[in-house]
């Protein structure tokens, strides 16, 4: 039986069909950092199979260090970063296992919903050098864009009328997340950014970025997630591409 916040089995799909986020938010909110991006340290916590990992990489940063509780996930994430300096840890949000000081950035990519704020906030800040930043960031399709998307997602509350997303990044924990970081005595001067971008995702890679979200399988359990990946399948067959537009969503704050 799956449960919430648990990715095993799903690792394969997240890793080969999860997008990517907004090239421009990275920028943003490296610059925001303050530093040279080659002398920045960045802890990524909840890595996942290292999708925004691999993005600051990228960016030629001094060290990223990847932190993920899940055995599968990170099986995916290392074989994923082969060729990168990115080291892998077994860890959690809450307890990181990194040394106190040891990060000018520290990010949490599509997780910071399955931690304890309370717990994370504090580790954060330990892990945090002085004026270092901590980002939480999601990726949600946005729907609007297209017709078909808000069709398909529609199929999930018909399904389920009491569905509760927890992981979409426009429900849930980011609907007060400004106010509960405000809140925060480690942390100082909140920023939200949000950017989007564009896919054009051929059908197997729509139907695979569903099949790894873990929420949703939860909640509609396995026979209604059937019937919903088969609504969705005939919806697009015949299209060779399908036009999606992520939102990238960033909070950022300071180290107090």
């Amino acid at each position: 039986m799956m449960k919430h916040g648990d990715f095993t089995g799903l690792a394969g799909d997240y890793a080969r069909f999860r997008a990517g986020y907004a090239p421009q938010v990275a920028t943003a909110i490296l610059s925001y950092v303050g530093r040279d991006a080659a002398s920045v340290d960045a802890a990524d916590i909840g890595a996942g199979t290292g999708i925004w990992t691999r993005m600051l990489a990228a960016r030629g940063l001094h060290s990223v260090v990847a932190v993920e509780p899940n055995d599968d996930m990170r099986g995916q994430g290392i074989e994923t970063s082969r060729g990168t300096d990115i080291v892998w840890h077994k860890g959690s949000a809450e307890a990181t296992g990194l040394p106190d000081s040891s990060a000018d950035l520290v990010s949490m990519a599509s997780s910071l919903h399955w931690a304890d704020f309370d717990k994370a906030c504090d580790e954060f800040h330990r892990i945090l050098r002085p004026d270092g930043v901590f980002v939480a960031l999601w990726n949600p399709r946005f729907i609007e864009a297209n017709p078909l998307l808000v069709e398909i997602e529609a199929q999930i509350t018909r399904l389920k009328p009491d569905i509760r997303r927890v992981s979409s990044g426009r429900s849930g924990i980011t609907e007060r997340l400004t106010d509960m970081l405000s809140a925060k005595p480690q942390f100082a001067e909140v920023l939200y950014l949000e950017g989007r971008h564009f896919l054009h995702q051929t059908p197997e890679q729509y139907i695979g970025a569903w099949r790894s979200v873990n929420d949703l399988q939860v909640q509609l359990g396995p026979e209604l997630f059937r019937k919903f990946l088969d609504f969705t399948e005939k919806r697009i067959t015949g299209l060779t591409a399908i036009e999606t537009t992520y939102l990238t969503r960033a909070w950022a704050a300071r180290r107090a």
